[in-house]
């Protein structure tokens, strides 16, 4: 187990990135018998500003103390370049929600990451 802690939040949302990616894929794989190609452009459907921004609303309510201040660390973050095709609103919300991901990831709560994960993929 990791001190996530030390990480900063631009930090945490890079791997925090990878990790929402991979569980995404995993769901599709999983959920579906389709070739790559087509698992692809579903996962970029939901891998993106707007798709995660959507998602860490959904989350915001049930967050405790602790996530709660990692995603507002994410989402308030600067980054050093600006969001393509998305909206500078979404884009920090998605990092924030990159970040908490990435947090918890370190921290080894796959539990909560998966709780939360399949929060934000329900209909």
């Amino acid at each position: 187990m990791e001190n996530a802690n030390r990480y900063n939040t631009l930090t945490l949302a890079f791997l925090g990135d990878a990790v929402y990616s991979l569980m995404v894929r995993e769901r599709l794989v999983k959920n579906s018998a389709l070739a790559a190609g087509k698992l692809h452009r579903m996962s970029v459907d939901e891998v993106n500003a707007k798709a995660q921004s959507e998602g860490a609303k959904k989350l915001l309510p049930i967050l405790n103390d602790e996530e709660t201040d990692i995603f507002k660390r994410g989402r308030n973050a600067q980054p050093h370049h600006s969001p393509k095709n998305q909206s500078e609103g979404d884009y920090h919300y998605a990092t924030g929600l990159e970040a908490l991901f990435g947090y918890l990831y370190l921290e080894g709560k796959t539990d909560r990451l998966n709780e939360l994960f399949d929060i934000i993929n329900k209909e």
